[in-house]
């Protein structure tokens, strides 16, 4: 059955996933949010709707790992009489003639381990959605596949005609596949994909080196670092929410979403969670895109989400060709979130930006220009902080006043206080400084239950949900105070399934969650932590990273029955989780030495 245990590949240009049987099943071109030509994934388990499979003959056993620190993938398998391959896929990325070299392109080596190996070649492409894709006859070593959104040429030295048939055969030497743009493959194709693997080696493991990781779980760190650093698309910044379209939250939800743009709240967590591990680059090229956003609104709304290049119209519409996940459809393209009212955005773009103005480690710290820039966006926050939104979990058919973009639009007033501190302007400090203190008293007022002893998730009802965790990450509320104790107090109440949070426990658009948002549960641990109960955070946090995937990582939501993972894979705000908890709860190098 076709499941989220699945490993992602990648160079920040594009990606792929491969399941535990070494097949692509999901991959798009030319980027992130472009068309799949590998698409089974969502093809309701029919291999031939987008798979690219290399399978030994009467195979018995599969062994996966990643090379060690890098998205490199090493699949190894062997049949019962002994005869053995091993399968390393990978995306180049390196540094060629001085400019970063981040092709779109797919590279897969055969290697014989053992005996005498039979393996079948075969490659399912798919174009439009959904739409089966044959081969282009070529030469003699390459196929071409003419798909809409990018022809891309298979530039091989296996035999041709067995792999546009699929016919088994014996693999006596390594075998190199090429699927890349539709040219010409320049130079010899074993140096030059031999040498595209070291070099994208070489440079993930020098990243890695670069990461401030805690003492432990560095393995769950590193990983969730990498696949990270994954979803940001390098040409401009931006980073998306989670590499796939259209996951469910569980089984007939139809809460179906394409989650492979780039939201403003998401993008903030995952660069906050990096900065926190000294992953510089992520920030300053998250803070170029985030530029060009707020330069487009001219101050204007800012919307919740954009595409991978900033395009602002993000239409969703329906992929009729694929079933869905499991048969789980609708499969969505596009969206319709891009028209929301979010006003959390203006904190998250004032909070991922401050720190430009305090990190002389940076190539071009902020300065008084791009304080004046970032003004607009607080005033856009002040404007709006006790008017009615959808809020961060993107309520379809209702809005109201939610604390946490509240919150969050106080962060922003309060953060610009600190940023006019640091560059001297004292009376546009004390302008921002007075805003925030009025936003923090309405909050208070408007958010506060005394009869409960609870904060309410939004300004005019009751109700509670985990965003209110947030307020501890915000630094609006202090762990000893009574206010958020007692909020935690009715939180793990009404809202904690053993071991995991749901979001909220009320009906939404689409009838009751029945499945936990990941991320909510790390907000619970970080928070546990805060109240002092260390032990249960410890505990809680391993439980969590019982339930990753075999190559670490999590998806967005879990049952919290089952176990089963659920939603968008990888979802970068799990992945934050992770980051976040590790170095919260870590012993401390010191206690080594």
């Amino acid at each position: 059955m076709t499941s989220l245990d699945l490993w992602p590949i990648g160079n920040c240009q594009v990606s792929a996933l491969v399941d535990r049987s070494g097949r692509f099943v999901w991959a798009c071109v030319p980027r992130v949010d472009g068309d799949p030509i590998f698409s089974s994934l969502l093809g309701g388990g029919n291999a031939e709707r987008g798979c690219w499979s290399i399978e030994l003959q009467d195979c018995a056993e599969i062994e996966q790992a990643y090379l060690r620190n890098t998205p490199v993938l090493r699949t190894v398998q062997r049949d019962s009489a002994g005869n053995a391959v091993e399968i390393i896929d990978f995306c180049p990325r390196f540094c060629r003639n001085g400019r970063p070299y981040r092709p779109v392109a797919f590279v897969r080596i055969v290697r014989p381990l053992a005996g005498s190996p039979r393996v079948a070649v075969t490659l399912n492409a798919t174009s439009d959605w959904g739409s089966p894709t044959r081969p282009v006859p070529g030469g003699s070593n390459h196929l071409r596949f003419e798909f809409t959104a990018l022809p891309m040429r298979l530039t091989t030295n296996a035999p041709v005609s067995y792999v546009s048939e699929a016919r088994e055969f014996r693999v006596e030497q390594p075998l190199y596949f090429f699927l890349g743009p539709d040219e010409s493959f320049e130079g010899d194709l074993h140096e030059s994909v031999e040498n595209m693997l070291q070099r994208t080696i070489s440079e993930w493991r020098e990243w890695v080196r670069g990461l401030a990781i805690p003492l432990e779980w560095q393995e769950a760190v590193i990983r969730s670092a990498i696949t990270l650093k994954l979803c940001q698309h390098e040409e401009t910044g931006a980073i998306v929410a989670a590499l796939t379209t259209s996951i469910p939250e569980h089984d007939g939800s139809e809460r179906n979403w394409d989650y492979r743009f780039c939201w403003i709240r998401d993008a903030y967590y995952t660069v906050q969670a990096l900065n926190r591990l000294g992953a510089l680059d992520v920030l300053e090229s998250y803070l170029g895109f985030l530029g060009n956003i707020v330069d487009g609104a001219r101050g204007g709304r800012v919307q919740p989400l954009y595409g991978v290049a900033g395009e602002a119209r993000l239409e969703e519409r329906i992929a009729p060709l694929l079933p869905g996940y499991r048969g789980l459809g609708p499969v969505r393209v596009g969206n319709q979130a891009y028209e929301q009212v979010q006003h959390d955005a203006y904190g998250q773009i004032v909070l991922s930006s401050v720190q430009a103005f305090f990190d002389q480690r940076l190539l071009r710290p902020s300065g008084i220009e791009d304080f004046k820039s970032l003004e607009r966006v607080g005033e856009l926050a002040w404007q709006v902080h006790d008017k009615p939104d959808a809020g961060l979990w993107e309520l379809r058919t209702r809005q109201a006043v939610h604390t946490y973009s509240a919150a969050m639009c106080w962060a922003a007033c309060d953060r610009l206080g600190n940023a006019a501190d640091s560059l001297g302007v004292t009376d546009r400090a004390q302008f921002w400084n007075e805003r925030a203190a009025k936003i923090r008293a309405n909050i208070e007022q408007a958010a506060w239950r005394s009869e409960a002893g609870t904060l309410s998730a939004t300004f005019e009802g009751d109700v509670l949900d985990a965003s209110l965790l947030q307020l501890l990450d915000l630094r609006f509320l202090r762990p000893d105070d009574e206010r958020f104790q007692g909020t935690l107090r009715e939180l793990e109440r009404s809202l904690r399934r053993g071991s995991h949070m749901l979001r909220y426990a009320t009906e939404d658009d689409f009838g009751m969650p029945q499945t936990a948002f990941n991320v909510c549960t790390f907000w619970l641990i970080e928070a546990l932590q805060a109240v002092g109960r260390t032990a249960d955070a410890r505990s809680l946090f391993e439980e969590m990273l019982d339930r990753r995937t075999a190559s670490g990582l999590l998806s967005e939501d879990i049952d919290p029955v089952t176990g089963e993972l659920w939603g968008n894979y990888p979802q970068t705000y799990s992945l934050v989780g992770m980051i976040n908890c590790a170095a919260l709860l870590s012993r401390p190098w010191s206690s080594i030495r």
